[in-house]
């Protein structure tokens, strides 16, 4: 078996690969960890805050100088 590279794309489900196609690959996974990243962020903070009074809207509303 030889270990030469070809300039012929490998196909996939017949289709051939494309660097667009590898390229919008990544950008999906990237996105993909980025939001798993966000989900683990959001379980920690709801891990850390458990048991924590809850401020009700309209007090947080006073708080943030919202508009009524």
């Amino acid at each position: 078996m030889s270990n030469v590279l070809t300039t012929e794309p490998k196909k996939r489900s017949g289709q051939r690969i494309t660097i667009r196609a590898v390229y919008d690959e990544l950008n999906r996974l990237r996105q993909r960890v980025e939001d798993l990243e966000d989900l683990r962020e959001l379980n920690d903070a709801i891990l850390r805050n458990r048991g924590k009074r809850l401020i009700p809207w309209n007090e947080a509303k006073k708080g943030l100088e919202f508009g009524d």
